[in-house]
């Protein structure tokens, strides 16, 4: 079973092997079916055979470049509604026009992208119609759950400490006179003295 119910596939159009493969491994993680080309005419062969759900297109591709691809797509009937997203070393701004007008998901400038938000951008475009647009994990207030004590809390209120607290001390009082308190072998105070001190 594909994780998280997924299994849409997604053809990436890519030049760049090693970026390909990695855009591929992050995809499949995700759950979904991947192909790769690496040049135009190989592009539109694979979706044409596979019908996916996105491509994934660089624009400067040999033999075929991307905006070409995207234009024989929405020419074509098997092609016109497959959602593209491109992803360039181009700025928007320096892409060939009108990629806009054809119908694209969204434009990300490969050295802006990390792979965090591609996997964001992907699950954005293809997740389930029937889905909310709230994803959050939080439950709403009446549905959440009573919290349930931990078993390391309950085991940590059920242990005994490890000795009791101490018994508290009655205060001391003495009806004896000073001159008791004082050691045996010491010389009674001198009166005078003691009204000096």
């Amino acid at each position: 079973m594909e994780p998280f119910g997924k299994s849409a596939k997604i053809v990436i159009v890519d030049d760049n092997v090693a970026l390909a493969d990695i855009y591929r491994t992050r995809m499949e993680i995700l759950g979904y079916q991947c192909f790769v080309a690496y040049d135009g005419v190989e592009a539109l062969a694979l979706i044409e055979k596979e019908l996916p759900d996105l491509v994934l297109l660089d624009l400067m591709v040999p033999k075929i470049a991307g905006d070409q691809i995207l234009q024989t797509m929405r020419k074509s009937d098997w092609g016109k509604h497959i959602k593209v997203m491109i992803i360039s070393n181009l700025n928007e701004a320096d892409a060939p026009p009108g990629l806009r007008e054809q119908g694209i998901e969204g434009y990300a400038v490969k050295a802006n992208l990390s792979n965090d938000q591609l996997d964001v951008l992907v699950d954005a475009i293809l997740k389930p119609a029937d889905q909310e647009e709230d994803t959050s994990l939080e439950l709403p207030a009446a549905a959440a759950p009573a919290p349930t004590p931990s078993p390391m809390t309950t085991v940590v209120e059920q242990m005994p400490l490890a000795s009791p607290p101490p018994e508290p001390v009655a205060p001391i009082t003495h009806t004896l006179p000073v001159q008791d308190l004082l050691p045996p072998t010491s010389q009674p105070l001198d009166e005078g003295a003691a009204d000096n001190a």
